[in-house]
């Protein structure tokens, strides 16, 4: 029945600084902007699929322990080194595993990021 991911998304408290981490610090593009004063939704197109982040419905509200997205990178060691010299918090510290390395990160609001890479066969 489910093809493929569509989306995921994120609810934010703040969308001005939440937009500021995933772009400045996480080096995301917009790709398409909504704003008004009771709602917004910023959408980044990542590979085949599309990250946002938005507000406005008491239904979609931020919480820490919802959804976790793994963004996959290319230098696994120079994005942890450049994301801990930004502040970022660390709430995994980067682990090696049989097909992968990753690490665990927060965004402003608290939500839980995965940064990841796949290991060459």
């Amino acid at each position: 029945m489910i093809k493929e991911m569509a989306f995921v998304c994120y609810p934010v408290k703040d969308l001005k600084k939440a937009r500021a981490f995933y772009e400045d610090v996480l080096g995301l593009k917009a790709t398409s902007v909504f704003e008004s004063e009771k709602m917004g939704f910023i959408e980044y197109d990542i590979g085949a699929t599309t990250f946002a982040i938005g507000f406005g419905s008491e239904k979609f509200s931020h919480s820490k322990d919802g959804a976790c997205v793994a963004f996959e990178v290319d230098d696994f060691k120079k994005t942890i080194t450049e994301l801990k010299q930004k502040g970022v918090k660390i709430i995994m510290e980067p682990e090696d595993y049989p097909t992968c390395s990753m690490a665990m990160i927060e965004d402003p609001d608290g939500s839980k990021l995965v940064i990841h890479k796949r290991k060459e066969n």
